[in-house]
């Protein structure tokens, strides 16, 4: 079956976990066969891990209240702060089953 989206790329069938998923290599979309959506949505509410327990509060250390003088001198770090890369958020069980990489 040719794309609907690219009309002259032919459509790339895998199954994940049981569900026939068809995909466009091109335009990256995904199509579904009849029932298969059924599938999903019965995984993710009746299958869907327990979430984390919340995380308990602590009391803040009171070194840590005080800022530092050295830096908060002007012209420290150029008015630039720290960067740090922020963490990768956790994909859930679609992330895995769309992942064609």
């Amino acid at each position: 079956m040719d794309c609907p989206v690219c009309r002259n790329v032919s459509l790339v069938m895998s199954e994940r976990q049981g569900i026939e998923i068809d995909y466009c290599p091109t335009c990256r979309g995904v199509w579904l066969d009849r029932g298969e959506l059924d599938k999903i949505i019965e995984r993710s509410v009746g299958g869907a891990p327990a979430p984390a327990p919340a995380p308990q509060f602590r009391q803040p250390d009171p070194r840590y209240n005080t800022p530092d003088p050295r830096y908060q001198q002007q012209g420290h770090h150029s008015g630039h702060g720290h960067h740090y890369p922020h963490k990768k958020k956790r994909e859930g069980f679609l992330g895995e089953l769309f992942d064609f990489d």
